[in-house]
């Protein structure tokens, strides 16, 4: 019917209005610009989305953010805070390739092999940890030096060696900050350089002495100048080498990453086959003879046959070793006397694992340099003692002087490359993961290597082969490699391709973890390094890695080489342990290891093995690499350090912060123990710089960097609107202290007005026990002038404030004429008037700023007050007595001040002063009227160098414009007594200061206290003007009422 159908009518346009009013709720300009809602209408207060700090976040996505009315109520804060789903969504996404990996893929790579290589990683623990692990840590050590260890050091004390050298290396990592971060990063680089020259010497060692011995460009003309030729060679040859090197790297990084496995191939192969040469030597022991004289072991080079005499058809005939110790090859020929003594001896120089051997290379054999290698327990004809070696013959002797902590040294660096999975972090799948499984998977695996093979070599090869070094006595042939299986050339080749490889591989790292710190920009001389070519590679690091690696060169000796980067490894997995150790002390929230078996104990455990194998190896390169490391740590800490890196310092200082603040509340400081803890009040004019920088000048002349210091200042308004000028007042008060060299804190605080804000800085400033006990602030020079007289008031109340609470004041008036820190006075003297005792202040101040440059050469005096009844002269022995046991050095003068009647210039000046705060009384004077009182003739008067003339010429002005009532009162007025007295004492005093002290650098006494009675306060500026008047520096002083110097040290 038409009744329904109205009523339906009239229900659907209510239903169609309700929606409209929904929608204006949400989409108000776009229902009044007849527009159609979309979801770009969220934009909350109209501000752009697209700084929205989202993690690889799209517009698209930005638009989704603000989908669905149930995150309406979070609309204000989407342009801060992103939403949680975005955030994890961008973490999801987030690729860990470093910059110089991702600059260098995109420069060597096509578009396709970019996109696939963007990929997460997908390196697991064998390939991206254990592998390069075992490459670093397996080197030129074992295969050149460690049967001479075993040899020199015994089996038991090598097993020693090496299970603490394997134990002190840990892998997990930390930071302890940008300092201790760049030191440490520094001296790993510097041990990653010194690593490279130690291959590259190892590298020619095995040239010249297995491979191609004729390659030597220096002869030696007899065996005493054999090991000043092979340095000579090593030097020519490893220069030539690093030319080569360096240029591979320049030229093409990544062949040298495609021959990465190659080399670690050669390394895998030459230990399984020292591992099959000894299961074989158990059964089928190598022919190796080796020849002795007696007990000493002979050199192969000089003669084929071990025998004195050989048969020849049917006669005897001298052999080649005859010739080498006799003076001709006939029978009748003069002999060296050891040599006629003694047989010769071969026995075979690899008994095998079944000869029992073990028992005789059980303890060590320690030689001094040029020595004969001998062999114990072989039966000899000994010489007389003092008889001379001839080093021309061919014994094998003994090229250095050998102890336990020079093997240490020379051994440590093979354990060295654990670091080489954690520096592959970004090629990881599971970093966390891999990085400690890998890694100590890693070092088990060469720990067991070389422990097994201290043993196995202690028990397959004969002692006095292990102690020749350059196996002189088997036909000059690697020691170690005549234990292997098949050739003695599997280790040859295999060591030398080896050693190659990690030759490149430190002059491919070292330039790359150089150039990492200099873009950190920890380190701001290092900057021009983390540069290089177009594609990332570090061309300016290599060079300057080069040239340090030059320098391991021209040592040329392996031995002495090892023990320089032992310091530096050494050193830098000290800091990790460290680092790890304090983290889990300080219980920092974000250390969180995910390895379950971690405790702090390991790494503490492994720092201490580190600090002590470093004095073990070399007790002064350890100083030295410390004091590199600390010139470091000071030049970072000076001029760099401006990141912040989360570090374990940090938290370290704020848990030692916290304990001592708890120990400070224990009790009150000792006298001994008290020194000025300075408040410092500054105002800061419209543009918030500082209106009186004199004032942190004095700060830092008192202070000298010691004790606390708070800069504070006061803004008027409300915190949400005066915000940004407060932040903008610190960073000016910050910049101002820097220059001034005041270390302290700064505090600026908003404040409905000055003094509520300058009793907030005073009450709460500070922390715990470590508050302020000392006030310091400006004299407020023209109070007089002030619209409101607010000034003087607030000054008051500031000096009660202080006297409630304890705190010592110091004001400065004048504060303008104070001198700059780049001042010096070149003579002059600091003033103390000392009135009345306030604790030893006034004797401390001016001891504390004689330390300072600017008042070093100002002399002490100081100056006491004698009433009418006191005895001058008994002071004046009585204040010398006290100041010399105060130890303080000082001139005494005590002044006589006797009473004298009140002048009638006192009598005026307390008159006008009462007059003038009588008639602001009286007046009521409101804001405009009291602009009007500033030209009132009387308060001009009160001036601050006020004389009796001015006095005599104001009685001849006109009229004021008060009225005639008002005059009549004013006249009538007589001045209180009270008042009367106190500017006398005032003027007298001051006369007395003026004539004592007017040329004096800086005068200090005694501050009055103001009057209980609050009625009285503007009469106490006035006292204190009159005290000071024509004196060019002054600093009132008053005590905090404790007991601040004593004569007990």
């Amino acid at each position: 019917s038409i009744t329904s159908f109205y009523i339906l009518h009239v229900k659907a346009r209510a239903i169609i209005q309700r929606i409209k009013v929904a929608t204006q709720l949400y989409w108000p300009r776009q229902i009044e610009d007849n527009q159609t809602p979309d979801s770009s209408a969220f934009s909350g207060d109209g501000n752009p989305k697209e700084s929205s700090p989202f993690i690889n976040s799209t517009d698209t996505e930005k638009g989704k953010e603000y989908d669905g009315k149930n995150m309406a109520l979070f609309e204000e804060e989407m342009d801060t805070s992103p939403m949680v789903s975005s955030l994890l969504s961008g973490l999801a996404n987030y690729t860990n390739l470093p910059q110089g990996s991702r600059e260098h893929e995109e420069a060597e790579n096509n578009e396709e092999k970019r996109r696939r290589e963007g990929l997460a990683p997908r390196m697991g623990t064998f390939m991206g940890v254990y592998l390069p692990c075992l490459q670093n840590i397996f080197g030129v050590i074992l295969f050149l030096r460690l049967t001479w260890v075993v040899g020199i050091a015994g089996i038991m004390e090598s097993f020693c060696m090496v299970f603490i050298c394997c134990s002190c290396v840990m892998g997990p990592g930390g930071s302890l900050g940008p300092e201790f971060g760049g030191a440490v990063g520094l001296c790993f680089y510097l041990g990653t350089t010194f690593a490279g020259a130690m291959y590259i010497l190892g590298t020619i060692e095995i040239l010249l002495a297995y491979l191609f011995p004729a390659m030597a460009i220096f002869k030696a003309e007899d065996a005493s100048g054999e090991a000043a030729a092979m340095l000579n060679n090593m030097r020519v040859y490893g220069t030539c080498v690093l030319t080569c090197m360096a240029t591979v790297v320049f030229v093409g990084v990544k062949y040298v990453n495609k021959f990465a496995l190659v080399f670690l191939g050669c390394v895998i192969l030459s230990i399984l086959a020292i591992y099959a040469g000894v299961i074989k030597s158990a059964f089928d022991p190598p022919n190796f003879p080796i020849c002795l004289l007696g007990n000493r072991t002979l050199s192969r080079h000089g003669f084929d046959v071990c025998a004195k005499l050989a048969w020849e058809g049917n006669e005897t005939v001298t052999t080649r070793l005859w010739g080498l110790f006799c003076s001709s090859r006939f029978l009748n020929a003069t002999c060296d006397e050891y040599f006629t003594r003694n047989n010769v001896t071969e026995i075979q120089g690899i008994p095998g694992a079944a000869s029992g051997l073990i028992k005789e290379n059980l303890w060590s054999s320690y030689l001094t340099k040029g020595v004969i290698v001998e062999r114990r327990g072989m039966p000899s004809v000994g010489l007389a003692d003092g008889t001379p070696v001839d080093m021309d013959h061919p014994y094998v002797f003994s090229d250095m002087t050998s102890y336990f902590t020079l093997l240490v040294g020379i051994y440590f660096p093979s354990v060295t490359g654990i670091m080489a999975g954690s520096n592959r972090s970004g090629d990881l799948r599971d970093a966390q993961k891999s990085i400690p499984t890998g890694t100590i998977l890693a070092i088990a695996t060469t720990s067991a290597v070389y422990i097994s093979s201290v043993v196995l070599f202690g028990a397959c090869i004969e002692g006095v082969v292990l102690r020749d070094k350059f196996g002189e006595a088997v036909n000059g042939n690697l020691v170690v490699g005549t234990l292997a299986w098949p050739s003695p050339w599997v280790i040859v080749i295999g060591s030398f391709f080896s050693t190659c490889g990690a030759g490149l591989q430190s002059l491919t790292g070292a330039p790359r973890l150089l150039q990492a710190i200099s873009r950190d920009g920890i380190v701001p001389f290092l900057q021009v390094f983390g540069h290089g070519k177009a594609n990332g590679e570090p061309t300016w690091a290599l060079l300057l890695t080069a040239c340090i690696c030059e320098i391991g060169i021209l040592i040329a000796s392996l031995d002495e080489v090892a023990p320089i980067l032992s310091m530096f490894f050494l050193m830098c997995y000290m800091f990790v342990n460290l680092a790890c150790a304090v983290q889990t002390l300080l219980r920092t929230p974000n250390w969180r290891p995910r390895f379950r078996y971690y405790h702090w104990t390991l790494s503490f455990l492994g720092m201490s093995l580190c600090l002590a194998l470093m004095f073990i190896c070399s007790w002064y390169y350890a100083l030295v690499a410390m004091l590199i490391a600390g010139l470091i740590y000071k030049y970072i800490e000076y001029r760099g350090a401006e990141k912040e890196w989360g570090d374990g310092i940090r938290g370290l200082s704020l848990s030692a912060a916290r304990y001592a603040l708890l120990r400070l509340e224990e009790g009150p400081p000792h006298t001994k123990n008290w020194r000025p803890q300075l408040l410092v009040l500054v105002r800061v004019d419209q543009d918030q710089n500082v209106v009186h920088p004199q004032l942190l000048s004095l700060t830092s002349q008192l202070k000298a960097g010691k004790g606390l210091t708070i800069v504070g200042s006061v803004l008027e308004g409300t915190f949400l609107d005066n915000h940004p000028q407060a932040q903008r007042a610190e960073e000016s008060i910050r910049r101002l202290m820097e220059a001034e060299k005041v270390k302290g804190f700064c505090q600026v605080v908003i404040s409905s007005n000055l003094r509520d804000g300058v009793s907030h800085l005073i009450q709460s400033g500070g922390l715990g026990g470590l508050q302020h006990n000392t006030v310091l602030v400006g004299w407020p020079r023209n109070w007089r002038q002030k619209e409101d007289h607010q000034t003087w008031r607030n000054f008051i109340e500031l000096v009660r404030e202080t006297t409630a609470g304890h705190l010592a004041l110091l004001v400065t008036k004048n504060v303008s004429m104070f001198p700059g820190n780049p001042e010096r006075f070149s003579e002059g003297s600091i003033d103390v008037w000392w009135i009345v005792h306030d604790g030893g202040m006034l004797m401390l101040l001016p001891f504390l700023l004689r330390h300072h440059k600017v008042w070093r050469k100002c002399k002490m005096r100081i100056f006491t007050v004698a009433q009418m009844d006191d005895n001058s002269i008994q002071m004046k022995k009585d204040l010398t007595t006290f100041l010399y046991h105060l130890r303080i050095t000082a001139e005494v003068e005590v002044v006589e001040m006797h009473e004298s009647d009140i002048s009638a210039y006192t009598y005026e000046k307390t008159l006008v002063m009462e007059q003038r705060s009588q008639i602001l009384k009286q007046m009521h004077l409101t804001k405009n009227e009291r602009e009007r009182e500033v030209r009132f003739p009387y308060p001009e008067k009160v001036h601050l160098t006020w004389t009796k003339d001015k006095s005599a010429a104001e009685k001849n002005k006109g009229p004021s414009p008060v009225s005639s009532e008002g005059i009549k009162d004013f006249f009538s007025m007589k001045p209180n007594q009270s008042n009367v007295r106190r500017m006398h004492t005032a003027v007298r005093l001051n006369e007395v200061i003026v004539k004592k002290s007017r040329d004096a650098k800086l005068v200090l006494l005694n501050m009055p206290g103001p009057p209980r009675n609050r009625n009285g306060d503007e009469n106490y500026m006035e006292f204190l003007e009159v005290l000071t008047e024509h004196l060019d520096r002054v600093m009132l002083v008053r005590g905090g009422g404790r007991e601040v110097i004593t004569i007990y040290s």
